[in-house]
């Protein structure tokens, strides 16, 4: 029980700084630390009083934890509160004056706030709404004027507005470069009638100019009326993961240029393939229905970890871009996954990139295509 808890708490300080939670991560890990330490400390037979000196510093450290949890929520709070206890409890064990009734008590309440805290963080992640209450912040720090006007590095409308849509669609049409949300996560996205804006999305992200960039339409009839040579395999195939996170490369061609993609051709995917996705996020499938397809790579710099909140492009690419559609939390924390279909009737289908789809679950698909 001791590693697990050590392990439980370890694992939630990584996923929050993973959100770039920097609060929750150095207290989850700090919480880590107490927690194996205390597990120890009651196991030991011999001398103990050797973590007496760190049980003191770690009551100074929580008593900051504790000021900066109130200017979050309740629940948050609360569990700094019990820790502060639970470090008493360290303090008084090392000193051999530990009253098993107090530590009893401490441990149950420690339990309760982390059972909720945990139910009510998932239930509200899931449903997208907050259906269990986590309480407001009781600090609050009220920012100055020159704060509060002080503006963004670029035009950041919301995804539920219209307005914010057209802004959006106005600025890719003009050529310039945007962040929008994906039903995975955040990327760049560039119009494919203006290759300058294409070269732009290369020098945003530090990104080689050898890795091909894909395109996103917003549904598959676009390319029927394309008409380009695709097998009914193919086809069958894609009917069964479009809209949805899995990217097939297919061959290309001049119906490329039926598609919309025009002036961009020479600057999306390689010389004799094309990565198409269709996106699962009606957002993202009205914008580029007021575009035309788009070229689209994800919103970080090359080589670090992916965008999955708004703020996280303006904060990292905000100066460069001319316009972030703001969506909140992505649907994902990891890019789509990516398949080869250029030769699915000679030799069936490749995973070129795992993400967010099982490699096996895709393979299930497509076994379970060709034997229809």
């Amino acid at each position: 029980l001791i590693l697990i808890g050590g392990f439980v708490q370890l694992l939630a300080g990584f996923l929050a700084f993973r959100k770039y939670d920097h609060l929750g991560g150095a207290s989850f890990l700090t919480f880590s630390a107490l927690w194996s330490s205390y597990g120890v400390t009651r196991v030991l037979s011999g001398n103990t009083q050797g973590f007496t000196a760190g049980s003191v510093a770690f009551l100074v450290l929580n008593a900051f934890l504790i000021i900066l949890a109130s200017s979050f929520n309740v629940v948050l709070l609360c569990l700094t509160l019990v820790m502060e206890l639970l470090i008493i409890c360290f303090l008084l064990f090392t000193l051999e004056n530990l009253p098993l009734p107090f530590e009893i008590v401490v441990l149950s309440i420690l339990s309760i706030i982390c059972f909720y805290g945990a139910t009510a963080s998932l239930t509200n992640c899931m449903f997208g709404k907050d259906l269990l209450l986590m309480g407001p912040p009781l600090l609050t720090v009220q920012s100055s004027k020159k704060d509060r006007e002080d503006p963004l590095p670029c035009v950041c409308p919301k995804s539920h507005l219209t307005s914010g849509l057209r802004i959006i669609a106005e600025l890719l049409n003009t050529g310039a470069v945007c962040g929008v949300p994906t039903d995975t996560v955040y990327a760049l996205a560039a119009s494919c009638k203006h290759p300058e804006a294409i070269e732009k999305v290369y020098r945003i992200k530090d990104r080689p100019q050898e890795k091909p960039i894909c395109i996103f339409i917003s549904n598959l009839e676009q390319l029927r009326a394309a008409a380009p040579p695709i097998s009914p395999l193919l086809w069958e195939f894609m009917e069964n993961v479009y809209p949805g996170g899995i990217g097939c490369i297919i061959r290309k061609g001049e119906w490329l240029k039926k598609l919309g993609v025009g002036a961009g051709y020479s600057r999306v995917g390689t010389q004799d393939s094309i990565m198409i996705r269709v996106p699962d996020l009606t957002v993202l499938v009205h914008l580029i229905n007021m575009t035309g397809p788009l070229a689209i790579t994800s919103a970080n710099p090359s080589g670090e970890v992916d965008s999955t909140h708004h703020d996280m492009v303006i904060s990292r690419l905000g100066h460069k871009l001319e316009g972030v559609l703001c969506d909140g939390e992505s649907d994902e924390v990891v890019a789509s996954t990516v398949v080869n279909c250029t030769k699915i009737d000679e030799s069936g289908i490749t995973i070129v990139r795992e993400g967010c789809i099982p490699a096996g679950k895709v393979m299930q698909i497509f076994e379970r295509v060709k034997n229809r």
